[in-house]
């Protein structure tokens, strides 16, 4: 019998302690140890390691006589996720999948192992029954005679059942109900969700088998569970979204093969969530009327180029402190864009409220929005609406200038094929554009008073 003691582990960061500490000596984090129950049985003796027919013996390979191929992915009929993965299903990948509670993770992955035909599917679910599920199958409404449902959490009735199935694609919702007999801890503990993980990882990349978890997250946005286990995984994605809009973004925070900058858009439908192919779509919005502080920027999004919509509010400040108030855009890159406003441009925005959104609910890092966050700002400043067929893409710098971005052809193609008239650029992009013709008349600028001299 094996031996039963306790041991005390980090709710942050997933250290190991045998006692308790006030403060996590790893991760810096106070009041985290919590105390759980460990089995230190054999620990060779897992469910997978147990339950597999061969061992098979790693030996050292010098680096050269490895063959170099390509992987051949796994593409499905979501483009979204394939442009999120970097290119489809890699197989033995091991993809978390974390969000809010009911923000359409189970529908997202129940839609992709209903979508691939021809593929065996093998859908493991610890936190609804079987009826739960083929009534959001039949709500989806699409069919696949290969999938497979187990609503089971312990990890060895897992294993044994996925021998017997042999899937092609594994999906677990969630993690965090899953169970090892060989952990004494409850389910969703530290130790019980880490060496879950590893039995998963090790059957994905001894049998080729991509595998998708879903992970609940906590309070602060992050994943439950220690940090480990995003470490542990090869691709993390975070489903992201208000349960009050019927709008989703899926990004990439850690892919072994491919970008971490790419962007999934979709749509909550009742039938199932909709690819948005054109993100323009949601990013601006629809009005009949013009109004002031409205301004169009070309960004990027990884390898899509979006255009969105920046509003802006300036106001007199009603008490003695202005506020500076973002949206989906960083305030101190806010607050450095208004004190280049008022020392090269001349404007008083000391004793100003300003408030700034992008629209769409989308949060902005690309520095080419900052010529339309500054020309934004300056239209609601004077109350002049800017002209709606222009859009605008360029970093500003401390001394007012207009910076070149990069993949300005992108940026060009997109607002040209959305029927923009004309577009504000960096003077310094006008080399990289030599010899090409666009029907968008293009503006080329190398500061903000040239920006503002035309526009205002």
């Amino acid at each position: 019998m094996s031996k039963v003691k306790s041991s005390f582990f980090c709710q942050s960061c997933g250290a190991q302690s045998p006692k308790w500490l006030g403060k996590c000596p790893h991760c810096g984090e106070w009041n985290t140890y919590v105390e759980e129950l460990v089995s230190k049985g054999d620990e060779s003796k897992t469910p997978w390691r147990e339950s597999a027919k061969s061992k098979r013996v790693p030996a050292p390979r010098k680096l050269w006589e490895i063959e170099s191929s390509e992987e051949k992915r796994l593409v499905t009929k979501d483009q979204e996720l394939n442009r999120v993965l970097g290119g489809g299903i890699v197989p033995g990948s091991l993809v978390l999948i974390g969000g809010e509670p009911g923000i359409g993770k189970s529908t997202l992955m129940l839609q992709l192992a209903l979508s691939l035909a021809g593929s065996k599917v093998l859908y493991v679910s610890g936190e609804e029954s079987e009826q739960q599920i083929r009534m959001r199958a039949e709500r989806i409404g699409i069919s696949n005679p290969d999938i497979f449902i187990l609503t089971e959490t312990g990890t060895q009735n897992i294993f044994k059942q996925m021998e017997l199935v042999q899937p092609d694609v594994l999906v677990v919702d969630s993690i965090q109900t899953l169970q090892s007999s060989f952990i004494e801890s409850g389910p969703g503990s530290i130790s019980q969700v880490r060496e879950c993980t590893a039995e998963l990882m090790k059957f994905a990349k001894e049998t080729n088998t991509p595998v998708f978890l879903i992970g609940h997250i906590t309070k602060e946005g992050t994943i439950a569970g220690p940090k480990i286990l995003e470490h542990m995984v090869d691709t993390v994605l975070q489903f992201e979204g208000d349960r009050h809009l019927s709008y989703r973004i899926l990004r990439t925070t850690k892919n072994r093969f491919g970008s971490t900058s790419e962007l999934g858009i979709y749509e909550m439908l009742g039938d199932g969530l909709r690819q948005v192919n054109n993100p323009s779509e949601i990013l601006l919005s629809q009005r009949d009327e013009h109004l002031s502080g409205i301004s169009i920027s070309a960004m990027l999004e990884g390898n899509r180029p979006l255009l969105i919509e920046i509003q802006s509010l300036v106001s007199i400040a009603t008490y003695g402190t202005p506020q500076r108030s973002t949206t989906g855009y960083d305030a101190k890159r806010l607050n450095m864009l208004l004190a280049v406003l008022e020392k090269r441009g001349g404007f008083r925005l000391g004793a100003q409220d300003v408030f700034l959104n992008v629209a769409g609910g989308i949060k902005v890092e690309d520095p080419a929005v900052d010529l339309a966050v500054c020309t934004s700002i300056i239209s609601s400043f004077e109350d002049t609406v800017l002209p709606g067929t222009s859009c605008f893409a360029g970093e500003v710098g401390l001394g007012g200038e207009i910076r070149a971005v990069n993949r300005i052809e992108q940026r060009i193609s997109e607002a040209e094929k959305l029927g923009f008239e004309e577009m504000y650029v960096s003077k310094f992009n006008q080399k990289s554009l030599q010899g090409a013709r666009y029907k968008i008349k293009l503006h080329f600028v190398s500061r903000l008073d040239e920006v503002f001299s035309k526009i205002l």
